[in-house]
């Protein structure tokens, strides 16, 4: 069983290359370095996802997330709706940058991304420094998980921590939208 992290044990797991599980809004997640592309791999390893399906990257502020979007190719209201809605349980496909990495993205030319008003999310990218992978901590087609009692034990073992936390409010995943349009992507 891997061991329980505390949020600078776990900030520096992902420094290292590391993938965990951690509390979000609805569901446990599993996270790493998004720009680590041994780490993304890993953890699709783990989770047994495609590539091409894209990750949605989890963030403390917006500032963290400016290097992987490209905030000009939103219309000026689209931003300024998408900008209202943080931080808080709601994700968007914005315009990627050159930057944002391809084992990100997927197959997309956008990039699912979010500013969260959990409270070990915001310290965790705090801490880490930047945004963090955020997929749900279960085998790809399997439902999301809402405790940490309910993780799956071969996941946990394919781990480098926990972090301690419970999950918020939410009943389900949160939302996600395209920027663009504003149209639902997933409810």
């Amino acid at each position: 069983m891997p061991s329980e992290l505390s949020i600078a044990e776990a900030a520096e797991a992902i420094r290292h290359g590391g993938v965990i599980a951690y509390p979000t809004e609805a569901v446990w997640g599993l996270g790493c370095d998004p720009f680590a592309e041994a780490a993304v791999s890993r953890l699709l390893a783990i989770k047994q996802r495609p590539v091409d399906k894209g990750l949605i990257l989890i963030a403390a502020n917006v500032e963290q997330l400016r290097p992987v979007l490209a905030l000009n190719a939103l219309p000026t209201e689209r931003l300024a709706s998408v900008l209202a809605s943080w931080p808080g349980p709601h994700s968007w496909v914005m315009p990627a940058s050159e930057q944002a990495p391809g084992w990100i993205t997927g197959t997309h030319t956008g990039i699912a991304v979010r500013v969260s008003a959990h409270p070990e999310v915001v310290a965790l990218c705090q801490a880490f420094g930047g945004p963090v992978v955020s997929t749900s901590a279960n085998l790809s087609g399997q439902p999301p998980v809402r405790t940490r009692e309910a993780l799956a034990v071969e996941l946990l073992a394919l781990l480098d921590g926990v972090v301690a936390g419970e999950t918020g409010t939410l009943e389900r995943p949160t939302p996600i939208r395209d920027a663009l349009s504003g149209q639902p992507l997933r409810e």
